[in-house]
């Protein structure tokens, strides 16, 4: 009985794993959306803290880092200026269910937060300088 229970629940985080892996773009669809978003000679791109990283070339030939939404695809260049202040993001993760959140700060075009999800684990975040929607949990 005690067995069946180990079982049926490792395969439970194993399908929640599996639907979490299928939620996130591949390396092959990030670097289409980047190349939609006016990204040219994409490189260097990996997964990293939750996001996709790469190195491309703007619009306008400059060199640039990029964090991707490993959902959406959507970039957020590392020079990029936020809209919302740190008292904008404490409230939208204080709203999201997040408590004892600390060391938040604006660093390669997205908010990064640490704090504690609803469950009670601490978590990394990135947070779109936007709209203050999580973008990335580590």
């Amino acid at each position: 009985m005690k067995n069946t229970a180990i079982l049926a629940a490792a395969l439970t985080l194993g399908l929640a794993g599996a639907a979490m892996a299928q939620d996130a773009l591949t390396e092959r669809q990030v670097r289409t959306q980047l190349e939609q978003q006016g990204y040219t000679k994409v490189h260097d791109l990996k997964f990293d803290d939750g996001m996709w990283r790469a190195h491309a070339r703007s619009g306008d030939g400059t060199r640039v880092s990029v964090r991707v939404d490993p959902r959406t695809g959507q970039a957020f260049p590392d020079e990029q200026v936020s809209r919302l202040s740190e008292t904008d993001v404490r409230a939208a993760l204080s709203t999201e269910g997040y408590t004892d959140v600390h060391d938040v700060g604006f660093k390669h075009g997205v908010w990064h937060a640490k704090a504690d999800d609803r469950a009670g684990k601490r978590v990394k975040l990135q947070i779109d300088p936007e709209t203050g929607k999580i973008i990335g949990t580590d």
